[in-house]
């Protein structure tokens, strides 16, 4: 995809980015004011190997899941905002994304020992960009998907069988910067594993994937996925620092590794068992937005991520 001669920066970039990052600031410092409760629950934290290990519910709408979001994937659906700065892009400067979706357990069962579930996961995945007079979208990716995952001890699997299409924001399309569009659809299968060591404060993940019925046909249909996570080993307490990385390989990129790093800390107990993450962000690889799939990118972010 050819690109554009890089424009110069404008001042109104620069603004964009100064008020963003006091309002980041002002609600770091909200969410990190101390509480009483939560003090004395910090008190008596124990680390993660002491504590017994999590009961999961038999049966319909279970609520919970046996695979657990993975944190520092681009692409997996749930409810997020984060302001994005891209470094030394011809296209994009202060970039607002925000993410909608999540996955929803009908049914899970029991096989001897190991636990199994099956549920549906959608997700939609949009950026704005924060340099236009009206914030234009640029693009929006949507996901749905048949879920099947399965746990036994620390070891945990999610397979799924999904769609993706992906879509152009009107502005952006009758704007001077638009570029041809490509009908980027298409249907996949892909398998994760995931381990976890200490309880849960270390986690290893791999995973692989496949496209077909796919637009263009073009598209090679394989892709690769490692990762980390890292937590605290004493969970107990209002917050828990967590370290991820994600790193995923597409035959159509010629195998390139796109890496996505998170760190941050979670909000335990935030609203009953939901997790509230705010988490400092960096990618650089191959654009995961889907009309933009060729493109090389670089960013530095700051989010928030919001997990049922």
């Amino acid at each position: 995809m050819n690109r554009s001669p890089k424009p110069e920066k404008s001042i109104g970039r620069r603004g964009v980015g100064s008020r963003a990052l006091p309002l980041c600031a002002a609600l770091l410092l909200t969410l990190a004011a101390p509480s009483a409760g939560r003090a004395a629950d910090a008190a008596v934290a124990q680390p993660v190997e002491a504590q017994a290990p999590q009961e999961y519910t038999i049966g319909f709408l279970p609520g919970d899941h046996l695979f657990k979001s993975l944190v520092a994937d681009p692409r997996w659906p749930h409810f997020g905002l984060a302001y994005q700065s891209y470094l030394d892009d011809p296209k994009l400067g202060n970039v607002g994304a925000v993410s909608f979706g999540e996955s929803f357990i009908l049914y899970r069962d029991t096989i001897g020992a190991a636990r199994w579930e099956a549920g549906i996961q959608a997700g939609v995945f949009a950026f704005f960009d924060l340099d236009k007079e009206s914030s234009d979208l640029v693009n929006a990716d949507y996901v749905g998907a048949l879920v099947l995952g399965c746990r036994y001890g620390r070891f945990s699997a999610l397979g799924r069988l999904f769609h993706q299409s992906s879509h152009l924001g009107d502005e952006y399309v009758l704007s001077d910067v638009a570029e041809d569009r490509v009908n980027l659809s298409y249907e996949a299968v892909d398998l994760r594993l995931s381990y976890e060591l200490f309880g849960d404060a270390v986690r290893l993940i791999g995973g692989v994937g496949n496209i077909f019925d796919r637009e263009p046909t073009s598209l090679d249909p394989w892709s690769l996925e490692t990762g980390l996570e890292l937590r605290s080993p004493w969970p107990g307490g209002r917050f828990r620092p967590v370290v991820a990385a994600d790193v995923q390989y597409r035959e159509e990129n010629d195998w390139a590794a796109d890496v996505s790093l998170r760190a941050g800390f979670e909000l335990q107990r935030w609203l009953g068992s939901r997790k509230l993450q705010v988490l400092a962000e960096y990618f650089q690889g191959h654009s995961p937005n889907g009309q933009f799939y060729k493109d090389n990118i670089e960013y530095l972010g700051l989010g928030l991520h919001f997990n049922f």
